[in-house]
């Protein structure tokens, strides 16, 4: 019976086919804006790294000033310090707590070609350590990390982005081959084949952003701070700090992003009291006078921490609701008009026997079918909607992509709505007097 049904929903969208075609058109244009506003919600609040999310932990040691410190203000209390001093990263990068820890941060670089055709490249890079690559499962298109020794010893070695390995030599294996940075060579290990987190969780702070372009250059930790590389994001320091870069080490500016890995997410206390314990130890070699809580984030409890999503994303998407619960109102309006000149039929039919479920079942069906009709144009409406959003900036272009959960509540949207705005219209329908219908034939 629901194949019929739905023969007579298809063939009812012939008539009256400007109303139908107002109805498809509102319900689409509806089903189209709340989609689209809460395809970037659901990418800005997706999990980047859902297999270990629970595993992967933020430190966020408080080391600023005693004088004119109030944990009880928030203004002086300081808890928007999200990076690492050198000096703890040192500590617990040794300290061998955790199944991995992951130091990074970024620079800027310079590249001079090979190529003569080529100008220098000025892109954006990251320092590094090697277990960055296992802990965030980074993946290879060629070759692999530098080695633990590379690591320790700060070699001269990179690993490239896919867009700059192509740009710069081809879509060939480039390890083995050298580029040129501030005079220097560094011999590339490794590609990365289009390695880019939504958000990118590890460069919220510091970073150009959390749906920015990967990173092009990516070199040893140890290399970097060898080399010198300047800082190229975000610097917060405390304190007096003597000029030069081994100033910079010795100071209590926090420049770092800090990661650990543990084997379970149940390692977490574990992880709290070894961080305490740590923090007790640097008090008495005179730092962290504060004795201010230390305090650990997964990675979902860092990006609501770093507010990836702000008030003015969530209060988009209540309002794009806000926007399609109108599109009902005036969908239900249209099909109240359109089953009320078919009252005689219903009447007729309800006299040679029909009863009020199958007038209903009908009714409802045809009104499914409005909604699958308004699913396939608000799908199309979505993605020019997206488009649209995605040429406004680079990382517009990362978060307005339609994915397949997305695209199935398109269709589960449009149809529920349908269907909603289809109760009462069909109700009415069922409660046409047969009598009253066949006097006025």
């Amino acid at each position: 019976m629901f194949s019929y049904y739905f023969t007579l929903g298809l063939r009812s969208l012939r008539r009256n086919p400007a109303l139908t075609a107002l109805m498809v058109l509102t319900l689409a244009i509806g089903v189209a804006a709340s989609v689209s506003t809460v395809t970037i919600l659901h990418v800005m609040s997706s999990n980047p790294i859902p297999q270990k999310s629970a595993r992967l932990f933020v430190p966020l040691i408080d080391n600023g000033p005693l004088q004119g410190y109030n944990r009880a203000d928030p203004l002086t209390s300081d808890e928007g310090n999200a990076q690492s001093t050198y000096i703890d990263t040192i500590n617990m990068l040794k300290s061998g707590y955790g199944e991995r820890r992951a130091a990074m941060y970024g620079i800027g670089v310079a590249i001079e070609p090979a190529r003569k055709d080529l100008a220098v490249i000025t892109t954006q890079g990251m320092a590094a350590t090697r277990d960055f690559f296992a802990m965030f499962d980074a993946p290879f298109l060629y070759g692999q990390p530098w080695s633990e020794r590379d690591d320790k010893a700060g070699a001269d070695v990179v690993v490239l982005s896919r867009d700059l390995a192509e740009k710069l030599f081809g879509q060939v294996n480039p390890v083995g081959q050298r580029i040129r940075m501030r005079g220097q060579d560094f011999q590339i290990v490794g590609v990365l084949n289009q390695f880019q987190p939504r958000p990118k969780f590890f460069r919220l702070v510091g970073g150009p952003g959390a749906f920015a372009k990967e990173e092009d250059v990516l070199m040893p930790f140890a290399s970097a701070v060898r080399h010198e590389f300047g800082v190229n994001g975000s610097m917060a320091c405390r304190g007096k700090r003597d000029a030069g870069w081994q100033g910079l080490l010795n100071s209590e500016c926090t420049w770092i992003q800090f990661f650990f890995e543990t084997s379970t997410g149940a390692q977490r206390g574990e992880l709290q009291s070894w961080l305490d314990g740590y923090t007790d130890e640097q008090r008495k070699l005179g730092r962290l006078m504060r004795h201010a809580p230390n305090r650990l984030f997964d990675v979902m409890e860092w990006l609501a921490y770093r507010k990836v999503v702000d008030n003015d994303s969530k209060l988009s998407a209540w309002l794009a609701f806000g926007f399609l619960a109108l599109c009902l109102v005036n969908t239900v309006g249209l099909l109240l008009a359109k089953f009320s000149v078919r009252a005689a039929e219903v009447g007729i039919r309800r006299a040679l026997g029909a009863s009020r479920r199958a007038i209903f079942q009908q009714f409802l069906t045809e009104t499914a079918v409005v909604g699958l009709a308004g699913g396939l144009l608000g799908l199309l409406l979505a993605f020019g909607a997206l488009a649209i959003i995605a040429m406004q900036s680079r990382q517009m272009q990362v978060i307005a992509q339609l994915d397949l959960p997305m695209l199935a509540l398109t269709f589960v949207l449009a149809l529920l709505s349908a269907l909603l705005a289809g109760l009462i219209p069909t109700w009415r329908a069922c409660t046409i007097t047969p009598a009253i219908q066949l006097k006025s034939q």
